[in-house]
């Protein structure tokens, strides 16, 4: 029981607080959301702290009423509460579910303390309205619509002060409050920070008795759910979209509503998922059964956001709209096209850019495929070329940037015979002749001199090549693929690119993201690899070496470093050891962000390094690591993966020495 003395201290607090005075800050609201709700207290319902107020249990047919506007939510929600007691019920707490009006329809507690919690309102039937309670984690909860604690001196009934409460709301699909699930303890500790891991708790449980209703109220609609994590996502998606038949949202849980509310370039009356994500309607449809794990990548709206998907579908039911949308995609199944699909798995971007080369492949149109150095450009435009009608014809490949100027006119063009002094007799085929019924690949076409753009213009104009030195043109049946990593809008800016011959090359165009940004890293290491060498296996830690890595050199730098390791490694196994050296010290210059990195001390620093040595990237990061671990050798060993005689080894390369006092 707490005594007179903290009563009467509280009170003048409050009134103190009611009236702006000046008042001790031990006993000044906790945060915003409680001096607010003491201001209602005191101003709106006109409620005095000095007169305690028993709790208010409503009549047993006044509860059933409440529990009746709410009774498909209670089936939902009766699972959780009850987890969540067996959760919290040995360290003294009781569950309450309160309706959105504040009348608790669902309470479990220790039945041998029942008079206690009767007197106290943690009780079936209690009304927690602010307007009759005072501040509490109910009450306030119902009005600032966010989780709260309200912790001893929080409340503003004196009465109450020996209690801590923590309250969550539970909101409806439209996001309309529900219901609010509270936790409570007649008896606590006086610091608030014991109550922190009950605030997240009530949170968590708040969210799943939120989406268990969610999912219950569109079970018979398409529901798509996603989260950052593909490999929670399954079990632990934390965004829900209910979808039309068309792939509109219907409705969407606490989370995704969150997510849209973000995006302005989706404000209008009614918002398409594939519009969301960035994607067809098909590609959502299809997740089930044209993925291996029943999940897929995607990419939202004008955002670089990776959201995991996956389908829960319609429930039987005949009435349902949805689900012969579902089984009408499954009849809908993408053409195989190996050497396109092989690309990539599940990374929006190649997703698309796959697609859209799957419906140009056999279109009598240029396309220009854009993307960084190492990004796989020439190999985009051999599968392009190798699921076309041309296949069975050449795929000549040209680097413009490789050729010296002096041969490119005649590398393309070919010449005639006699044209050039120790030339061939007979003259020789261009590439561009070369390839008359295939396809040529011009890379790196931003290097292409100007005076060959022109002449490339006219072949693409007239379907005519005219070799050096000949005076009657060929007439040629070519496909031009061209790439480039250059800005192509700023070359013609600066009047080093043809205007016109963008536009006849820029037919369609096909991006190709950087390595880093794409989702699919883990599929591309294991098709590499096994092309490098089907019998190797590559190890965890060398594996997460490879996901955590920049790759400034894309997809040609990843298949050098596989490579080098196979070549390197022993018993046909990669480990982190196996590496080079940048993909390793990238993951020592990433340590926890929860812990802050201690500052070296005078002496620390002049153990770490010898006077005037130069601090190489590599033994900085290591350094680093050390103060993060607080020097400890087991600890860093560990997350390099390392035993600790070869992380002892690196401490000796680097001349790295432990403070005199981690010696002892």
């Amino acid at each position: 029981m707490h005594s007179t003395s903290q009563q009467r201290r509280h009170i003048n607090t409050i009134l103190s607080y009611g009236g702006h005075q000046a008042i001790s800050t031990n006993h000044s609201p906790s945060n915003e959301m409680i001096g607010r709700s003491w201001q209602r207290c005191l101003n709106e319902y006109g409620l005095d702290p000095s007169e305690p107020r028993q709790a208010r249990i409503v009549t047993h047919q006044t509860l059933r009423e409440h529990q009746d506007s709410v009774d498909e939510f209670l089936n939902v929600a009766r699972a959780g509460v009850e987890q969540l007691y067996t959760q919290v019920a040995a360290l003294g707490y009781v569950v309450l579910l309160s309706d959105y009006r504040g009348i608790t329809v669902q309470f479990l507690g220790n039945k041998h303390d029942n008079e206690r919690l009767h007197r106290a309102g943690l009780y079936l039937g209690a009304d927690w309205r602010e307007q009759y309670a005072g501040t509490s984690a109910v009450g306030t909860c119902i009005k600032e619509q966010q989780a709260l604690t309200c912790h001893r001196v929080d409340h503003f009934d004196s009465s109450h002060i020996g209690l801590t409460c923590t309250a969550a709301p539970i909101k409806d699909p439209s996001g309309k409050l529900l219901a609010v699930l509270d936790i409570s303890a007649l008896d606590s500790s006086k610091t608030r920070d014991s109550q922190n891991f009950a605030l997240h708790l009530t949170q968590l449980y708040a969210r799943l008795i939120e989406d268990a209703y969610f999912l219950r109220r569109y079970r018979h609609s398409l529901i798509f759910r996603c989260d950052q994590s593909r490999e929670l996502v399954q079990v632990n998606g934390q965004l829900l979209f209910a979808v039309d038949e068309q792939g509109d949202i219907l409705a969407a849980n606490s989370a995704a509503r969150a997510l849209l509310s973000t995006l302005t370039v989706l404000d209008q009356p009614s918002v398409s998922l594939p519009l969301l994500l960035e994607c067809e309607w098909h590609d959502i449809l299809s997740i089930t059964y044209n993925t291996k794990d029943g999940t897929r990548a995607f990419r939202v709206s004008g955002t670089q956001h990776i959201l995991y998907g996956m389908l829960i579908e319609p429930t039987s039911n005949l009435s349902s709209k949805p689900k012969p949308a579902v089984l009408q995609a499954r009849s809908i199944q993408d053409e195989s096209l190996p050497a396109l699909d092989c690309l990539g798995a599940d990374d929006p971007a190649m997703r698309q850019t796959i697609s859209l080369a799957k419906r140009l492949r056999d279109r009598d149109v240029s396309i220009l495929i854009l993307g960084e150095t190492g990004t796989g450009k020439e190999v985009l435009a051999q599968a392009i070329h190798a699921s076309s009608e041309r296949a069975n014809n050449a795929f000549m490949a040209v680097n413009c940037a490789a050729i010296a100027e002096s041969l490119i006119e005649s590398e393309l063009f070919g010449y005639a015979p006699g044209t050039f002094t120790g030339g061939r007799a007979k003259g020789a085929k261009g590439l561009i002749l070369q390839a008359s019924g295939g396809t040529l690949f011009l890379d790196e076409i931003g290097d292409m001199p100007l005076h060959l753009q022109t002449r490339l213009l006219r072949v693409l104009a007239e379907g005519q090549v005219l070799p050096v030195g000949a005076v009657k043109p060929i007439k040629v049946d070519v496909r031009v693929l061209a790439a480039t990593h250059c800005n192509i809008a700023q070359l013609i800016t600066d009047g080093r690119f043809r205007e016109d011959l963008f536009y006849r090359l820029n037919g369609a165009t096909l991006k190709l993201p950087a390595l880093k940004a794409r989702t699919d890293k883990n599929y591309l290491i294991h098709t590499l690899l096994k092309r490098i060498n089907p019998t190797v296996r590559l190890r965890a830690d060398a594996m997460s070496a490879l996901l955590a890595y920049g790759w400034p050199g894309n997809i040609r730098q990843l298949s050098n470093i596989l490579t080098f390791a196979d070549a390197i490694c022993e018993a046909n196994e990669i480990t982190v050891h196996h590496l080079p050296e940048e993909c390793v010290m990238h993951r020592w210059q990433s340590p926890s962000s929860l812990t802050p990195i201690p500052t070296l001390t005078p002496e620390q620093t002049a153990a770490s390094a010898t006077e005037g040595e130069v601090q190489l990237p590599e033994k900085q990061a290591l350094v680093e690591m050390l103060q993060h671990h607080r020097w400890n050798i087991s600890s860093v060993a560990k997350e390099l993966s390392v035993s600790r005689p070869t992380l002892y080894r690196r401490l000796k390369k680097y001349q790295i020495t432990l403070p005199k006092d981690m010696l002892n």
